[in-house]
C-alpha cells in the first residue's frame, strides 16, 4: 500500500466520520494522526513511526496559534458582540426601516440593508441572523409581512457576515491558503456590496409579484435624519477597518482592536452594564476557541495530506483535464454546492481548500503566472484573492440550503412560531439572488480584484 492509497482510504474515512455527526475537529486531526502514523511507519517501523507522527501531530496547536495573523479573529469577533450588547443593530434597523420603508417590501430590504452593516462590524453570519431575528422580525410581522419572508430575509441577510469585512471566514480562508489577510478582507467589499444589492432588487420585484410586503409610509424628512445619529458608531468603525486596510497604516488586527475599542466606548456611553461586557467576553472567547480548535485539527489533516500526495495528485489531474479551464472552475463550485447541503461553511472549506486551491492556481498557470500567460485571465496573485471570494460566497449556500442551513436553523429556533421548513422555502429566492451573484462575480473578476490591487 502506498501514502496515496492511504491518504484516499483515510479521506474516506473522515467524510464518513463527518457524515455521523463527528465534528470536523476532532475527525480531521484524528485521521490526519492515524494517517500520519501509517505512512511512517511503514517507512520506519510502528515504534518509531508512532513517535514521529505524535511528536508532528502535537506540535501543531502550538506553532499555528502562535501565528500573527490569527489574532485578528478575536478582534473582529469582539466587535460584533460589543455592538449587539450596545443595542447599535436596534439603531440600524430602525435607520433603514424609515429611510427605505416607503418602498414595496422595504422593511425587508432595509432589513438587508442593516444586516449588512452589522456584518460590516461582526464577522459572524449566525450572530447576525440571531440579533436580527429578535429585531426585525416582530417589526416586520407587526406590519403585516408574512411570516415565511420575514425569517428568510434575516437568515439570507445574516450570510452577507461571510463576505463583507471583517470576516472570519475570510480570515480563515487567509491562514490556509498563505494570502495576505488584509487584501482579502478589502476583496470582499464590493461584492458584498453587489450581494445587498441582488437580494434588494428580488425582495423589491417579490413585493410587486407576490405582495405579502407593504410599503410602510409616514415617516418625515425629520425622522429619518433623527435616526441617523445611533448609526455613527457602527459607520464609524467601518470606515476605521476599510481605510486602515487600504491605505495600510494599520494591520488587520490593528485596525480590529481600534475598532472594537470603538464600540467598546460606545456601549458604555449607551449603559451596558458590567455583566453584559463579561458576556460580549465570554461569547468571543467561546467562539474563538471554536475556530482556533477546527482549525488547529484540520491542519493536522492537512500535514497527512501532504505526506500521502494527494494535493498534487489532485492538482495533476485538474490541470491534465481537456476542458476550458472556466469550464472546470465552475464544476468545482457546483461540487461545493452539493457538499455544502452536508457541511458547515468553515468546516467545508477548511477540508477541501488544501487539496482544491494548488489545482486551482496551477490550472491557471501558476502562482507567478501574468496576466496575458493565465487561462483565466487574471495573474496568479489576483487567481487566489478571487477564488477566496468565490469560494466564500459559495460557502454562504449552505447556510440557507437544506438540510444543514444553520442560519435557517437559528432563525427558527429564536423564533419557534415560524418552522424551519418555512424559512427553507422563503430561503429559495434568494439562493437564486446567490448563484446569480457568483455568476456575476466569475462573469467580472474585476470586481473582486479592484480593490485589493490598489492597495
Amino acid at each position: 500500500m502506498t501514502p496515496f492509497d492511504i491518504g484516499l482510504i483515510m479521506t474516506g474515512v473522515l467524510l464518513v466520520l463527518v457524515v455521523f455527526g463527528v465534528r470536523v475537529a476532532f475527525a480531521a486531526a484524528f485521521v490526519g494522526l492515524v494517517g500520519m502514523i501509517a505512512i511512517f511507519s511503514m517507512r520506519m517501523g510502528f515504534e518509531r513511526g508512532f513517535m514521529v507522527a505524535l511528536k508532528m501531530a502535537g506540535t501543531i496547536p502550538h506553532s499555528k496559534s502562535v501565528t500573527y495573523a490569527l489574532s485578528v479573529l478575536p478582534t473582529f469577533i469582539l466587535i460584533g458582540f460589543l455592538a449587539y450588547y450596545a443595542g447599535l443593530t436596534k439603531h440600524l434597523f430602525e435607520a433603514s426601516k424609515r429611510w427605505l420603508g416607503w418602498l414595496p417590501g422595504g422593511m425587508a430590504i432595509g432589513t438587508v440593508f442593516a444586516t449588512a452593516g452589522f456584518a460590516a462590524v461582526s464577522g459572524a453570519s449566525t450572530a447576525t441572523s440571531a440579533v436580527f431575528a429578535r429585531v426585525a422580525i416582530p417589526e416586520m410581522l407587526k406590519a403585516g409581512y408574512s411570516p415565511r419572508l420575514s425569517a428568510a430575509v434575516v437568515a439570507a441577510g445574516g450570510t452577507l457576515a461571510s463576505l463583507i469585512p471583517p470576516s472570519a471566514i475570510l480570515v480563515i480562508y487567509a491562514i490556509l491558503v498563505e494570502e495576505s489577510v488584509g487584501k482579502l478582507l478589502m476583496a470582499g467589499f464590493l461584492p458584498g456590496v453587489v450581494s445587498v444589492i441582488i437580494y434588494g432588487l428580488i425582495i423589491y420585484f417579490m413585493a410587486k409579484w407576490k405582495g405579502g410586503a407593504p410599503a410602510i409610509g409616514g415617516f418625515t424628512w425629520g425622522q429619518r435624519f433623527s435616526a441617523v445619529p445611533g448609526t455613527l458608531p457602527i459607520i464609524g468603525v467601518i470606515l476605521i477597518i476599510f481605510s486602515s486596510l487600504y491605505f495600510g497604516f494599520a494591520t488587520p488586527t490593528e485596525a480590529g482592536s481600534l475598532g472594537a475599542f470603538v464600540v467598546l466606548l460606545t456601549a458604555f456611553y449607551k449603559g451596558m452594564r458590567t455583566k453584559q461586557l463579561f458576556q460580549a467576553l465570554h461569547e468571543t472567547a467561546r467562539l474563538t476557541v471554536m475556530i482556533f480548535t477546527l482549525i488547529w485539527g484540520v491542519l493536522v489533516y492537512v500535514r497527512f495530506l501532504g505526506f500521502a500526495g494527494l494535493p498534487d495528485a489532485f492538482k495533476d489531474f485538474i490541470v491534465g483535464l481537456d476542458y476550458a479551464p472556466l469550464l472546470i472552475v465552475i464544476c468545482i463550485l457546483l461540487g461545493y454546492a452539493v457538499l455544502g447541503m452536508f457541511m458547515d461553511a468553515i468546516g467545508m472549506l477548511v477540508l477541501t481548500l488544501p487539496v482544491v486551491f494548488p489545482a486551482i492556481i496551477a490550472l491557471n498557470g501558476g502562482p507567478d503566472v501574468s496576466a496575458a500567460d493565465s487561462a483565466l485571465g487574471m495573474s496568479g496573485a489576483a487567481c487566489a484573492i478571487w477564488f477566496g471570494i468565490i469560494v466564500v460566497k459559495m460557502a454562504e449556500l449552505c447556510l440557507i440550503t437544506p438540510p444543514i442551513g444553520l442560519n435557517c436553523f437559528v432563525v427558527s429556533g429564536v423564533r419557534p412560531d415560524i418552522p424551519v421548513q418555512e424559512v427553507f422555502r422563503g430561503c429559495m429566492p434568494f439562493f437564486v439572488a446567490d448563484v446569480v451573484t457568483v455568476a456575476v462575480l466569475v462573469a467580472f473578476p474585476a470586481i473582486i480584484t479592484i480593490l485589493p490591487s490598489l492597495m
